[in-house]
């Protein structure tokens, strides 16, 4: 089974790149939406984020937009919660990969928006980085409900830089291009490494 990793700086378009390759029929295990799953209602996250964050916790679940403004105000506060989440996210990761192993799917992608800071690079087969020039980046990333100039300032500065991530990715698509030329790119590489 081949692994693409999948990644990008923020706001360059991952959800809708994975949502090409899901349409192809490629097995997809979305970073994010694991995150949601574990701060959502009793998530497998929540008492170790409360025993942190108390403030960030509500009726059972983490409220991004309560733990938002801790993340952006103190750095270390990013460290201690991503010493939480990472391995967790992990195991779901290692229990995805061996579903699909089992499924004998030829290939699947890895949306991991932090493929590179994770250190995550060396486990995948292929890099797949999404982009944008850095004014549209910075657009779409305002236009996100609770983004702000200082919090977008500070995640782009917890994350490598861009430039680094473009130079170490197998493939590279720009998705200001438009969703067909993104759509045509993701086609290519699923015909270049994921049929049997």
């Amino acid at each position: 089974m081949k692994i693409i990793g999948l990644t990008g700086p923020m706001a360059s378009g991952k959800s809708r790149t994975a949502a090409f390759f899901r349409a192809q029929g490629i097995p997809v295990f979305d970073a994010d939406a694991e995150v949601h799953k574990m701060y959502g209602k009793d998530g497998e996250a929540v008492a170790a984020i409360a025993a942190i964050f108390p403030q960030a916790v509500a009726e059972g679940e983490v409220r991004r937009d309560l733990l938002s403004p801790i993340i952006v105000a103190d750095p270390a506060a990013l460290t201690s919660l991503e010493a939480i989440i990472h391995p967790l996210l992990r195991r779901r990761e290692r229990e995805f990969l061996d579903t699909e192993r089992r499924r004998g799917s030829p290939l699947v992608v890895l949306d991991l928006p932090l493929l590179f800071e994770m250190g995550r690079a060396d486990h995948v087969d292929v890099i797949v980085a999404t982009t944008a020039p850095e004014a549209i980046l910075r657009q779409r990333a305002l236009e996100r409900p609770g983004m702000s100039e200082d919090k977008y300032a500070r995640l782009l500065a917890a994350q490598l830089p861009t430039a680094e991530k473009l130079a170490r990715a197998h493939y590279v698509i720009d998705t200001s291009r438009g969703l067909a030329y993104a759509e045509g790119q993701v086609a290519a590489i699923i015909a270049a490494h994921g049929r049997r």
